[in-house]
């Protein structure tokens, strides 16, 4: 295990020379767990622990219960994503369940550790600053779904929006790389897994998307107008 190389592959590293990151590496400033199996809970709302999280491999979901304890997905965290809780910075993650999707690898920063960072590396704030931004757009994006249009539409976003992040491109559909059942789909749109199934037959009778066990494929020309229109944005 390369210790160093891992750090690079953070997002908010991913500028820093070798050199920089060994010498943040010998600060002792980031605490590095072991592999943690999938299905793994590393949060719960009673469990919330202080300090940023760094996913250095893996996956893991952010997701709450309503009343009747049925799950809705905020989002999915994967390399290079943080996460946590500080009590003069909050990736909105506090509160909230996080389990793992897979074999997930993270590492975690201290308040006075992550104080000190910021002083010997004032760059990496404005990193910081950007992936909260990223996440926080994203939030808006969701609740602005939820709100205004119909399952059909939050259901291609949904697809758009993952396909973006996870979609590997093969004969004009991008495959998420991601396990998709129609109820984990579900949870992600607080909708039942009966009325997504139906809108997802819809949708591949018309081509748009293409679906097996566990794995969607959505068509290109509906990601590339996605992108199209987040970028007008």
């Amino acid at each position: 295990m390369n210790k160093l190389w891992y750090l690079s592959q953070i997002s908010i590293f991913e500028e820093m020379s070798r050199e920089e990151i060994r010498e943040i590496d010998q600060l002792d400033t980031i605490h590095h767990f072991n592999w943690i199996a999938k299905d793994t809970l590393v949060q719960t709302p009673e469990s919330t622990r202080e300090g940023l999280y760094f996913v250095k491999e893996g996956k893991l979901r952010l997701y709450k219960l309503n009343e009747n304890g049925k799950q809705f997905t905020l989002g999915i965290l994967t390399r290079g994503n943080i996460f946590g809780v500080l009590n003069s910075f909050s990736f909105g993650t506090n509160g909230i369940y996080i389990e793992t999707m897979e074999s997930s690898l993270i590492c975690t920063m201290s308040e006075p550790q992550f104080e000190r960072l910021m002083i010997n590396r004032p760059q990496l704030a404005l990193k910081f600053l950007k992936a909260l931004s990223d996440r926080l757009k994203e939030r808006e994006e969701q609740l602005e779904q939820l709100a205004l249009h119909g399952l059909r539409q939050r259901l291609l976003h949904l697809l758009s929006t993952l396909s973006a992040k996870f979609g590997v491109i093969q004969d004009g559909y991008a495959l998420i790389d991601l396990p998709l059942s129609h109820q984990e789909i579900a949870n992600m749109l607080g909708a039942s897994r009966e009325a997504v199934s139906g809108v997802m037959s819809e949708l591949a009778k018309e081509g748009v998307i293409k679906t097996s066990r566990l794995s969607v494929q959505l068509a290109v020309t509906i990601l590339e107008e996605h992108v199209s229109r987040n970028t007008a944005h």
